[in-house]
């Protein structure tokens, strides 16, 4: 069998699974961008996709690391060659496993639709409201597979099931949907669920962590991502930083070159303090 994830990290992870369960034995793929925040419009053409990797561009040009490192990974090439495999063990599956959070969620979205000549092969194990046993033997709801430990995995793959005909049509039609609806950012709402919310959407939660006393950046970006219940990546955040610091909404002290281990923001010191729309 061939297997899906959607965080790079959890491959070293599902490493260690398949050490204790050789049922589990099969290559392992990663879908690595994050569908969850950038266009989506068009990304089955050459337009489209370039449009998304400008954003991206732009979000690293705001952000601590200045530049987009090149990629090492195109997701497009990722799924040839998973359809290539399918194709060359016409008697093997596939297995897409996914937690309850907007990133796995919506990388599923974007994939699912391109493996349709496959139906039948393509198992999935979406571990949503599904109770599992961390290290200290208490009963926990993962949000992430990194979570699992690599024994609870045993236990999950008897929850492997198809991907019903019926997804196979309609999930498609919902990818479809969120691209043209064209906003930045996707949040899961229960089940597979995923809402459109605007590329403020974070910023209310960012400005929590943020008082009139100056702080170096990379301890807002550790607080807030530390205690936010929807969680996206340091990147994106910092780019939603430098906007409301270039809208005037925040105070900036000393150069947004230096990173953001040396650079200081805090809130305005006057009494009238303009707010972006949050939605």
């Amino acid at each position: 069998m061939l297997h899906i994830l959607f965080n790079l990290p959890d491959r070293t992870l599902f490493e260690e699974v398949q050490q204790l369960d050789e049922s589990l034995h099969g290559p392992i793929f990663v879908i690595r961008d994050d569908f969850a925040v950038g266009p989506l419009l068009q990304l089955d053409t050459p337009e489209g996709w370039l449009a998304r990797l400008n954003w991206w561009k732009s979000c690293y040009e705001k952000s601590a690391y200045h530049e987009m490192p090149q990629p090492d990974f195109d997701d497009r090439a990722t799924v040839e060659q998973i359809k290539n495999w399918l194709t060359e063990n016409p008697a093997d599956t596939c297995w897409i496993w996914m937690a309850q959070n907007q990133h796995d969620v919506a990388g599923y979205f974007w994939l699912i639709g391109q493996l349709t000549d496959f139906q039948g092969r393509v198992m999935v194990l979406y571990l949503n409201n599904l109770p599992f046993i961390n290290e200290k033997g208490q009963l926990f709801y993962p949000n992430w597979l990194s979570e699992i430990p690599v024994r609870e995995f045993l236990k999950a793959k008897k929850l492997a099931r198809p991907v019903t005909t019926s997804e196979f049509e309609i999930d498609p039609d919902e990818w479809k949907k969120l691209a043209e609806e064209n906003k930045v950012i996707r949040i899961l709402e229960g089940g597979k669920k995923l809402t459109s919310k605007e590329d403020s959407y974070f910023d209310a939660e960012l400005k929590k962590y943020i008082t009139k006393d100056w702080q170096r950046i990379n301890r807002i970006l550790s607080n807030a991502q530390g205690k936010m219940k929807v969680k996206t990546g340091d990147v994106f955040l910092m780019s939603r930083l430098w906007e409301m610091v270039h809208a005037g909404l925040l105070e900036l002290n000393g150069s947004w070159d230096k990173g953001w281990k040396e650079t200081e923001i805090r809130k305005l010191l006057s009494d009238t303090v303009g707010e972006l729309e949050v939605n």
